[in-house]
């Protein structure tokens, strides 16, 4: 999976407290990843790992048809900005499962990650992640650039036939104006998108300084 990301900057220079940035960023999967792994905690599977691509349906090591409680998936994901004409860094992180909706056909689970962006620094959240509706997480902090920075972030997924899209609005306060070659234009999402050969092929014009690999 790698994301792209979109900065919108829609403040004057100087920052006032209850100013707002908007970030939109665009997380598609990649057909050759290791992540995300899940690591099974029931009962049935303890002890036991499975790792599948997001796109595939798992081998189960077990008899169980759903997740259950305790079930940790890692992950990493590229990320790219807006226009994916630069390659600027890379999400990290873990959703716990919390709980199974057989109703609404998806998971809960509690997601800790960080998005890192190279010199400029990294932003942390931290909440709730639905498979089946939209969400909302915290921004809990940050590093360098967006050292002080608060807010929350809606997380959105688009479903295709055969990929998944994940949609995030960062609504950022307390830091000051982003970077101009972070504020591009979003391209909308669909099942053929993908990042230009110059930012795949990581040359020296489409990254950002010692982007994070």
């Amino acid at each position: 999976m790698y994301t792209i990301l979109l900065i919108k900057n829609n403040l004057t220079p100087k920052l006032l407290p209850e100013q707002q940035q908007a970030i939109f960023i665009l997380s598609l999967p990649r057909s050759r990843a290791p992540s995300p792994s899940v690591f099974t905690h029931s009962r049935a599977a303890c002890g036991q790992k499975r790792r599948f691509r997001i796109l595939e349906t798992p081998r189960r090591l077990n008899q169980k048809t759903v997740n259950s409680l305790g079930d940790l998936v890692p992950f990493t994901n590229k990320l790219y900005t807006g226009d994916l004409q630069k390659r600027i860094g890379i999400t990290a992180g873990i959703c716990i499962l919390i709980q199974n909706n057989a109703e609404k056909g998806g998971d809960r689970y509690e997601a800790i990650y960080s998005f890192y962006f190279g010199d400029y620094g990294h932003i942390a959240v931290q909440g709730p992640y639905l498979t089946y509706e939209d969400t909302y997480l915290a921004v809990t902090g940050g590093f360098g650039i967006f050292e002080g920075v608060s807010g929350q972030i809606k997380l959105h997924q688009i479903v295709y036939p055969f990929k998944i899209f994940v949609h995030f609005n960062f609504y950022l306060k307390g830091i000051k104006d982003l970077p101009k070659e972070l504020i591009v234009e979003t391209i909308e999402p669909n099942p053929s998108i993908q990042a230009s050969d110059a930012a795949k092929n990581l040359e020296p014009h489409a990254t950002v300084p010692r982007f994070t690999d």
